[in-house]
């Protein structure tokens, strides 16, 4: 039986990182603009998306790194090992490759958009396009996808965690929303005329189908024994209940700032004013940069998770150093860049991006559940049962409301 020795709780402190890189990855510009929105438009009403959020992706993002410590596999080299026969590793490559690559492509427009609105507010240039900007963004997150340093970016990600946890939070606190308010929008379900996208896009810019191919990576690197699954599932809970708290304090902030008020969000200055209880006059300079260095975070982890997931399901070398691995993160960051530049209006554009990925979430996270009840993968460690009706709750919710979205966006319902 495995048994701590004294030096247990020092290692646990310092092993505490892959879960933080997670949140870091969703806590983007698209996180910070879907639940800006969200807020302004329509309340307290949809927290109870954010609610159900948190607890999906505890749920998959648990599947993910049991997956990685068990087999010492991410999940595409999990998928490939899992279907053998050419026709059913062609098909599943197709989709899994097609889902991440739409996904991702659609995530990083958002990343690179939110980057660029952020300095052009910075800067105060509003007579130099988005475009312009983003093309600067490209080249920035470029540089550092091609330095290769996976330690470097984490650490990014976590500083970048820890400073929008504080500040959205502390104003969440200094504003007082009222407590029954803040409760019956977690846990009464409403969907508001016209929030359906919203809620679509606060779903998917928290349950990121990617990050369940790079958590999967990225716990190896930290865990070696399945003795270390209990520490791995403490760092996930906290990290995204974490990341799950600064959604809402994102949500609070706003709704006090805009909902009810008859003013509209166009852009990086008005996201800035629902920070203004605790920064002031500073609050547009803040939400500029903190929009900047979320967008360049997030915009080096979508394609690199996009170059994990289909490393592994191709059977290549995960070698961020080779050929195949960046001509995959560069076509992701090239579509980001080309749709960043042709003309959308940012903030309407960012949601729709998380959107679009919360509608996508069953394709990989059906082959995620399959894979965790697999014997042949996972061993003794497959899903028991109450993994897999959880599992399979998720799905069917985000099937459903995938369907919502997509016949709300034909003008069906």
């Amino acid at each position: 039986m495995y048994k701590a020795n004294p030096q247990s709780k020092k290692r646990r402190i310092f092993r505490f990182g892959p879960g933080a890189l997670v949140t870091a990855a969703f806590i983007g510009p698209g996180t910070i603009t879907t639940c800006s929105m969200a807020g302004a438009g329509f309340g307290y009403a949809l927290l109870w998306g954010l609610v159900f959020s948190v607890i999906a992706t505890i749920v998959l993002q648990e599947m993910s790194a049991r997956l990685g410590i068990i087999t010492r596999q991410g999940l595409g080299e999990a998928l490939r090992k899992q279907f053998t026969a050419p026709a059913s590793r062609i098909i599943t490559a197709l989709l899994v490759i097609s889902a991440i690559t739409i996904g991702n492509g659609a995530f990083e427009t958002g990343n690179i958009l939110g980057a660029s609105i952020g300095l052009q507010a910075l800067f105060d240039s509003p007579g130099l396009p988005v475009s312009f900007w983003a093309a600067i963004t490209g080249a920035a997150a470029f540089v550092l996808l091609m330095a290769g340093s996976y330690r470097l970016i984490e650490k990014v990600l976590i500083v970048l965690v820890i400073i929008m946890s504080l500040t959205f939070l502390t104003t969440a606190i200094i504003v007082s929303p009222l407590m029954s308010d803040l409760l019956k929008g977690m846990f009464i379900l409403s969907l508001p005329k016209g929030s359906v996208i919203a809620l679509a896009g606060l779903i998917g810019t928290t349950v990121v189908p990617y990050n369940l191919f790079l958590h999967a990576s990225a716990v190896q690197e930290r865990w070696k024994n399945p003795e270390d699954l209990p520490e791995a599932r403490m760092d996930i809970s906290v990290s995204v209940i974490l990341g799950g708290l600064i959604s809402m304090a994102i949500v609070v902030t706003s709704a006090m700032a805009f909902f009810g008020t008859g003013s509209t969000v166009t852009g990086a200055a008005d996201l800035g004013r629902q920070l203004e209880p605790l920064l002031g006059d500073k609050a547009k300079y803040f939400i500029s940069t903190g929009l900047f260095a979320a967008g360049i975070s997030s915009s080096i982890t979508a394609p690199l998770a996009a170059a994990y997931a289909t490393a592994g399901i191709m059977g290549w070398k995960r070698d961020m150093k080779s050929w195949r691995f960046r001509m995959i993160w560069m076509i992701i960051l090239l579509v980001g860049v080309v749709f960043s530049m042709v003309g959308f209006k940012p903030l309407e554009a960012i949601v729709f991006a998380q959107a679009a990925n919360g509608i996508l979430l069953p394709v990989i996270a059906v082959y995620l559940l399959f894979v965790m009840n697999s014997r042949k993968i996972m061993g003794a460690s497959k899903n028991r049962l109450l993994s897999n009706i959880a599992g399979v709750l998720v799905v069917l919710t985000a099937i459903g409301l995938g369907i919502r979205t997509i016949l709300h966006i034909f003008g069906i319902i």
